[in-house]
């Protein structure tokens, strides 16, 4: 059994696929940028300017909101950030940025313990400085 979950409680998704997907006691989520749900704006500023030019920009502010817009598409989904079993991360600039995100991600899912893979990335579709793609395990009732 397969079901597409699509959250009210989450920023819309920038493609045509759903927020995530429940197959059996596994719920995969799509890669979540930091915007913010029902505005788009991104906490912390955008990593560049309409013209493509750098701009400052804080990747805590933008990772805080990352899991939370994780945790609003797990709740939908019947699952909580404590069922997260793997993650994905895409950083734009792990020189830059590793520390600060490592910080944010070890407050609130280190007790979790997740696995986890990191890798920077070129660019992201939006200009954000942190994507998190997640699994969570949590058996069906």
């Amino acid at each position: 059994m397969s079901t597409a979950i699509h959250s009210s409680a989450a920023p819309r998704p920038v493609g045509a696929y759903p927020h995530a997907r429940r197959v059996g006691d596994f719920v995969f989520v799509s890669g979540m940028g930091p915007r913010t749900p029902g505005t788009d704006l991104i906490p912390g500023g955008p990593t560049r300017d309409a013209q493509g030019e750098p701009l400052p920009y804080d990747v805590a502010a933008q990772t805080r909101q990352v899991i939370a817009n994780i945790e609003a598409v797990l709740t939908d989904a019947g699952c909580a950030l404590s069922d997260v079993v793997d993650v994905t991360v895409f950083l734009t600039d792990m020189a830059r940025d590793f520390k600060a995100f490592n910080a944010v991600y070890g407050e609130l899912l280190g007790d979790i313990g997740p696995t986890r893979t990191t890798v920077e990335v070129r660019a992201l579709p939006t200009p954000i400085a942190v994507e998190l793609k997640a699994i969570a395990w949590r058996p069906l009732p």
